[in-house]
């Protein structure tokens, strides 16, 4: 019998949030991406769209603003998803990030999502 694998679900991450959805904000993904909830975002500046944080970025995308809140998938053209900008405590086994993105640069994101008052435990 084959075994079925479940995606990730919306807000599985999440371990507290503000009251009510003051946490939350509707936004723009970047197109090109499909991405699932809880991977990590940073903003591309001159357009205000989020993509998967980009260490390497020198656009805006380098640093760690948010979290997806659900999947997205804006491979196709500009997508909105909601996002986890502030107020939150998330778990940090259940944050995503490009396979490519090094551990101590993982440690840095988490540090940027603190200081939107995203706390990873």
């Amino acid at each position: 019998m084959a075994a079925i694998t479940e995606g990730r679900h919306s807000g599985e991450f999440l371990v507290s949030e503000g009251n009510g959805s003051i946490s939350r904000e509707t936004v723009t993904i970047l197109s090109g991406q499909n991405l699932e909830a809880g991977a990590v975002l940073g903003m591309v500046t001159a357009s205000s769209k989020y993509q998967a944080v980009d260490p390497a970025g020198i656009d805006g995308s380098e640093t760690a603003v948010a979290v997806l809140y659900e999947n997205v998938d804006a491979s196709a053209g500009d997508a909105t998803g909601v996002v986890i900008s502030r107020l939150a405590e998330v778990n940090e086994n259940r944050l995503v990030f490009d396979a490519v993105v090094t551990e101590p640069e993982k440690a840095a994101a988490i540090s940027q999502l603190a200081d939107q008052l995203i706390i990873a435990r």
